[in-house]
């Protein structure tokens, strides 16, 4: 069943000088409760007419209504139903009419008593798209009056909807007319009959109530609203640093900085963390002005046995509350956990810390930091599960930051990788087709000579078999190398350690040079060696080819009137670190042994402080023009720096440029005795 116009236009019909406002839902139902608390409030028992469009929004007024239908037994509410409207049970009449009628898109309530009259009719004409979040959006064209001749003829049609739907209500309709003094809906009517007065004082408060609560309402809603802007906010940031930089520096000052600000006064702190390593100094740290500050200090709280255990998961603080993870502290001066620990207590004193929260920055269970929030305030505050939710979201992007910085890391590492290997190729093969295709020549060319020219006189016959020997063992010595390197970068080599002599070794060494040179000059050898030599823990064969590769390398870069000086010294590590240049340095290295230090120095061609570390890698060349006239294989001093490595020293180079002459310096641990004093051998200076 549906009829036709709405109450609105119908009335505006009998009364055409009406003018309809526009409100919107939040005006109509603060006008709706405080015409409601007349009725409350009142001794009077008035007819009352309401209008909730649907049955969803009576339901929100229900309870009200029952309290309404204890001052008064004449009671109409109309709605669509969407339920069990009509067989509720309630001590007024409910009234059920069609999805379709127009009254589903009106809004009424009319108050018609013996000492006043109120109505408000009026018409939905603009509804937001989303009604769940924008309700109090709608608007609303209609009449709000106390004019009791309006409110009658409002009511009298209002009535005869009613009648439409509840024929059966006839007889209590008719009642309700005679008890109210109904007449005919006319303008000469309207314009003759008296107005009373209605209570005017108790209507505004009424009113004003509602209207403040409701102000209140959407003070509340706005500070949501703002706070969620902030916090969106604040991530988009530390999502844009992230996205816009790959220095994690950068990002995490940004962190510090944003968090800090956001919770003022306050103290914000991100710092590496692992519960199984030694607590790190402060790396970042953004603090309000005046408080004292933690950058670079070591700060202990996430190691602490009362905060280290609820970091992991196995138990809650007395009084503070863990989040997923994290721990947040209200009140420092009164959580019974911290004042069970003194001097945990004496540290938030002395960082003025009342509040606390404490975040744990991981990557799939990988621990990775930890971000801490200080508010510093003379009160205490209370962390929101919003606040932490905020701090643990962007603790994720700082953990995603980490995790990209070492990718990146990995991934630079990795293309260095390939580009030294792809240069090691290259130098490789121009390298070896030069090393071995020039005493290849040579031997062949002596070996035709021999065949060709059996009448070759005798001399010249030894000087092209030497010629060609030399050649074989130059070759040799280079395919020597080439395995010596493999075996040693792929770990194959097997190491006899034990205490030897470095006198010894240099003795060796030094004969085998000395008749290597009598076919030619040799720069000058000084030994300057003091009379007690300690023992060194090494393997004599490694010992002999990092001596006999250095040696070799002095002596080729040096004038034959130049000299080589040997010289060594003692190290402790605890007060006499070892600093260079460049150094190569083994993980596996005793850190409290002491080391002796070894120096071949040279007044030979000298090296450019840019190179030091370059001569280390495999194939290295100084210049162009070495390789034309010195030649050699750049694999020497590679395979040093393996050999110190592996027997637990480190290997560097020292130069003060070209034609200043070069030193090379190598440690080896000192061998002790069961006794723990220092063996050592004595031996000459001579060579």
């Amino acid at each position: 069943m549906k009829t036709s116009d709405s109450i609105l236009q119908d009335l505006l019909k009998i009364i055409p000088h009406l003018h309809p406002k526009v409100y919107f839902k939040t005006s109509l139902t603060a006008l709706s409760h405080a015409m409601e608390d007349l009725v409350l409030a009142g001794t009077d028992k008035p007819l009352v007419l309401a209008n909730f469009q649907q049955e969803r929004f009576y339901r929100q007024e229900s309870r009200r209504y029952q309290r309404i239908a204890q001052h008064t037994d004449q009671v109409y509410v109309l709605a669509a139903p969407e339920s069990d409207f009509m067989a509720a049970s309630t001590p007024y009449t409910t009234i059920s009419f069609d999805p379709d009628d127009s009254l589903a898109q009106e809004w009424h309530l009319i108050i018609i008593g013996q000492k006043y009259a109120a109505c408000i009719v009026a018409l939905e004409f603009a509804s937001p798209v989303d009604m769940v979040s924008s309700d109090q959006a709608r608007q609303f064209k209609g009449i709000w009056t106390f004019d009791r001749q309006v409110s009658m003829i409002a009511a009298q049609l209002l009535l005869d909807k009613i009648l439409v739907y509840r024929p059966e209500l006839a007889a209590s309709l008719k009642q309700a007319r005679k008890r109210y003094g109904f007449k005919s809906k006319t303008l000469s009517d309207v314009k003759t009959e008296r107005v009373p007065e209605v209570d005017v004082r108790l209507f505004t408060d009424c009113l004003v109530t509602y209207l403040q609560a409701s102000q209140y309402k959407q003070l509340k809603a706005y500070r949501t609203i703002t706070k969620k802007e902030r916090n969106e906010r604040l991530i988009n940031v530390i999502t844009a640093a992230i996205r816009s930089s790959l220095k994690p520096e950068e990002i995490f000052q940004i962190t510090v900085k944003e968090l800090g600000q956001l919770f003022s006064p306050c103290r914000c702190l991100l710092y590496r963390y692992h519960p199984s390593e030694v607590s790190a100094p402060i790396e970042y740290e953004w603090v309000a002005l005046g408080l004292p500050t933690l950058l670079g200090k070591t700060w202990s709280l996430a190691n602490h046995p009362l905060f280290e255990a609820a970091l992991t998961g196995e138990r809650a603080l007395a009084q503070g509350v863990t989040f997923s993870g994290s721990i947040a502290i209200a009140d420092t001066t009164q959580d019974l956990g911290i004042q069970a620990y003194p001097d945990l207590s004496a540290q938030f004193q002395q960082a003025s810390i009342r509040s606390c929260l404490l975040v744990p920055i991981r990557y799939h269970q990988t621990w990775l930091g930890i971000l801490e929030l200080h508010h510093c305030g003379d009160s205490a505050y209370v962390w929101s599960q919003s606040d932490r939710a905020l701090v643990e979201a962007i603790a994720t992007q700082v953990g995603a930051t980490l995790i990209q910085a070492q990718a990146y890391h990995n991934l630079e590492t990795l293309n260095q990788q390939l580009a030294a290997l792809e240069r090691t190729q290259s130098n490789l093969i121009a390298i070896v087709g030069h090393e071995l295709r020039t005493p290849l020549s040579t031997i062949q060319v002596c070996l035709e000579s021999l065949a060709s020219e059996p009448e070759m006189p005798l001399e010249f016959q030894q000087s092209m078999l030497e010629t060609a020997l030399g050649d074989s063992e130059r070759m040799r010595r280079l395919i020597q190398d080439f395995i010596t390197l493999s075996r040693l970068e792929g770990g194959s080599t097997r190491w006899h350690v034990e205490s030897i002599s470095l006198k010894t070794c240099l003795d060796l060494v030094l004969g085998s040079l000395k008749e290597r040179s009598l076919a030619q000059s040799s720069p000058q050898i000084v030994l300057e060696l003091p009379p007690e030599l300690p023992l060194v823990q090494a393997d004599g064969e490694g010992l002999i080819e990092v001596l006999t590769k250095l040696l070799d390398n002095a002596f080729k870069f040096t004038n034959p009137d130049g000299t080589v000086t040997i010289r060594t010294q003692a190290l402790n590590p605890e007060t006499e670190p070892v600093t260079s240049v460049t150094s190569f340095v083994s993980e596996s290295q005793p850190q409290l042994k002491k080391m002796l230090e070894v120096i071949i120095a040279d007044t030979g061609r000298g090296i450019e402080p840019n190179q030091l570390e370059a001569i280390f890698e495999r194939f290295y060349q100084a210049e162009g023009f070495l390789r034309r006239t010195i030649g050699g294989t750049g694999l020497g001093l590679a395979i040093c720096r393996q050999i110190i490595q592996r027997l637990g020293g480190e290997i560097w180079a020292v130069s003060a440029g070209k034609n200043q002459g070069s030193e090379f310096h190598f440690t080896l641990p000192i061998a002790f005795s069961i006794e723990g004093k220092i063996n050592s051998t004595y031996g000459s200076n001579e060579l």
